[in-house]
């Protein structure tokens, strides 16, 4: 059985928007009057996990402050879309190619996040010039599943819409919480990662790559 469509699993394995992240949740902490600086090594060590509502959250009970989280991260998610649209962005290396040629050879191609749906708006109109979101055959965003990363319910819910079998399938994650979902779905992983995740272990991953290539991400699927 060789595989039959490439997941990408987070809008920062299309775009490197990591450092535009940072970057937004500083914003909106200076916003909400909280005299918070995440610096990257702080930062790294953050995604870890998954969710930047809950990363608010842990961190004040941290430091003994009590916050909105919501309200801060909602803040946060304005800021970064913002931020897309006014500032030059491009697909990471081997990204718009692989989508080209997985259409060109009869595979589909997904787009399966914990983020939400403005982001993935946002991120789309950032790189319609390249790709196209008529190009993503199921797209799963955090509208669509109760349970966020590293539960594997996003996966089971795109192999659901597209009628496939996790062995035909191949996942692309950019961060440890997203290699285990896909894993736990029972889809092998290609860990691509971004620049402020390339210090973690991706032990259960079953490649790690610097740019994609759809005949190596083919190669693992059954």
């Amino acid at each position: 059985m060789s595989a039959s469509a490439v997941l990408l699993g987070s809008i920062s394995t299309v775009v490197d928007t990591s450092e535009l992240q940072r970057r937004a949740f500083n914003e909106a902490f200076a916003r909400h009057g909280l005299d918070w600086e995440w610096d990257r090594d702080r930062y790294v060590a953050m995604l870890e996990s998954n969710g930047g509502r809950d990363r608010i959250a842990e961190y004040a009970r941290s430091v003994g402050q009590s916050v909105d989280a919501d309200a801060v991260h909602a803040t946060k998610s304005q800021i970064f879309q913002e931020l897309l649209g006014t500032s030059a962005q491009h697909p990471r290396p081997g990204v718009a190619e692989t989508i080209r040629a997985a259409h060109e050879q009869g595979l589909r191609v997904g787009l399966v996040t914990s983020t939400s749906t403005e982001n993935v708006t946002a991120l789309l109109e950032a790189v319609k010039g390249e790709i196209g979101a008529d190009e993503l055959d199921v797209v799963v965003d955090s509208s669509r599943v109760e349970a966020t990363k590293p539960d594997p319910a996003a996966y089971r819910l795109a192999l659901d819409e597209l009628g496939l079998d996790a062995a035909q399938c191949v996942a692309v994650e950019d961060n440890v919480g997203g290699v285990a979902a896909a894993v736990a779905a029972g889809i092998p992983c290609v860990a691509f990662p971004n620049e402020n995740t390339a210090s973690s272990d991706f032990g259960s991953a079953a490649d790690r790559v610097d740019h994609l290539d759809l005949d190596r991400l083919r190669s693992l699927a059954a």
